[in-house]
C-alpha cells in the first residue's frame, strides 16, 4: 500500500507553494519518508530520527530515497555541506526514475560541487526529460554564503508546466515547459534521492583536481526533510488523487515580483555557466532558451571562450574570473 503523505496537499498549502516555502510544511523524520539506498554505515540516522549524515570515503559513498514515487509537488531538505578540502566531491539532491526507465528516464537535479582549500562550493542544476541526456540544461552558481558552515534549504518545485529551484526559498531558476521542448521535460513518476560520492573524474576543473581521501571521511548532514507530493502507485504507476477536487491535478504555481527580483539579483551576481549561452556547446541555442542580452554579456565577460565562441589562443592560458561573493540584497 503506497504510503500519502501529507493529504491536506492542496488544501492547506495553495500560499505556501506560490511562495516557494516549506514553513508551516509537516517535517518528516527519515523513517516516515526514506530508505537507506547504499553505503552501508556512511549512512548514519541520528538519534532524533530527523537527520542524516551521509558519509564519503575510500571504501564507498552512501545514499538514502523516498519510500514513495512522486508525480509532481514540492520537495526540500536543509544541507550542510563537507568543509576544507573537497575537491571532486560531489553531494546531490534530486529526482530521478532512472531505476524504473532505464532508456528513457527523468531527472531533476541539485548537485553541489566540492572545490580546492581556498575555493567556493559551486551548485549546479539540471534537467532531463524522457532521456534526453545528449541536451545539457546546465546552469552552475557560486552561493552568497559559505554552504560547509551551517545548514541551508535547498528546494524543488515540480508542476506540470514548471520547475522552480530555490536555495533559502529565493528562486534561482525557473523552467517552464514549452512546445519546443517536446518529451525533454519531466513528466513521469519520480523518487527523490540524496546521495555523497566520488566525482573525481569531472567534478573539478574537469577533473584536474581529486578527491583527497586524507580528508576523508566527508560528510554531508541532512534534516528538515518535505516531502510534499502526489504519490503514485509504483506498479499501475498512475497518480492518486490528493483528494477528490478535480482541481488537485492543477498545482498553483508563479512567482511573485519580489521573489523574481531575488532571483534576477541572484542569477546577476552569482551565475557562472549557463547552457543556454555555451557558444562552444551549441552553435544555436535549444530551442526553449530565452536569450537576455545583459545575462549573455555579463556571461561573456567573464568566460570569453565558452560564451563568446573565442578560441583560446597558443601559448596562453585563459584565466577565469573569480565568483562575485557579496551577499546578495534579498
Amino acid at each position: 500500500m503506497v504510503n500519502f503523505h501529507l493529504g491536506l496537499f492542496f488544501l492547506s498549502s495553495v500560499l505556501v507553494l506560490v511562495s516557494g516555502s516549506s514553513r508551516n510544511l509537516p517535517i518528516l523524520s527519515f523513517d516516515e519518508g526514506y530508505s537507506y539506498l547504499f553505503g552501508d554505515d556512511n549512512l548514519m540516522v541520528l538519534k532524533d530520527g530527523k537527520s542524516v549524515h551521509l558519509s564519503l570515503n575510500e571504501r564507498t559513498g552512501s545514499g538514502f530515497v523516498s519510500q514513495d514515487l512522486y508525480l509532481h509537488g514540492f520537495f526540500s531538505a536543509s544541507i550542510k555541506l563537507p568543509a576544507d578540502y573537497t575537491a571532486g566531491v560531489v553531494v546531490a539532491f534530486y529526482m530521478s526514475n532512472g531505476d524504473i526507465f532505464e532508456k528513457n528516464h527523468d531527472e531533476i537535479d541539485f548537485e553541489f560541487l566540492g572545490n580546492i582549500r581556498g575555493k567556493d562550493w559551486r551548485i549546479q542544476t539540471n534537467m532531463y526529460g524522457n532521456g534526453s541526456t545528449s541536451i545539457g540544461r546546465e546552469e552552475r552558481y557560486g552561493l552568497w554564503f559559505d554552504p560547509s558552515e551551517d545548514f541551508h534549504e535547498y528546494s524543488i518545485l515540480w508542476t506540470h508546466n514548471q520547475i522552480i529551484f530555490y536555495v533559502d526559498n529565493v528562486p534561482v531558476r525557473e523552467i517552464k515547459r514549452t512546445e519546443a521542448m517536446g518529451g525533454d521535460f519531466p513528466s513521469k513518476p519520480m523518487s527523490l534521492y540524496a546521495t555523497i560520492w566520488d566525482g573525481s573524474d569531472w567534478a573539478t576543473n574537469g577533473g584536474r583536481y581529486r578527491v583527497n581521501y586524507k580528508y576523508a571521511p566527508y560528510i554531508a548532514k541532512f534534516s528538515e526533510f518535505v516531502l510534499h507530493g502526489c504519490a503514485v502507485d509504483p506498479i499501475e504507476q498512475q497518480s492518486l488523487k490528493c483528494d477528490n477536487d478535480p482541481k488537485s491535478y492543477s498545482i498553483p504555481t508563479g512567482i511573485t515580483s519580489e521573489q523574481r527580483r531575488k532571483m534576477e539579483n541572484f542569477r546577476k551576481k552569482h551565475m557562472q555557466y549557463s547552457y543556454c549561452y555555451d557558444r562552444t556547446r551549441y552553435r544555436v541555442p535549444p530551442a526553449e532558451c530565452v536569450i537576455d542580452s545583459k545575462e549573455a554579456e555579463r556571461l561573456r565577460t567573464f568566460d570569453p571562450v565558452t560564451f563568446g565562441g573565442l578560441r583560446h589562443r597558443r601559448g596562453k592560458r585563459h584565466h577565469r574570473s573569480s565568483s562575485n561573493k557579496s551577499a546578495i540584497s534579498i
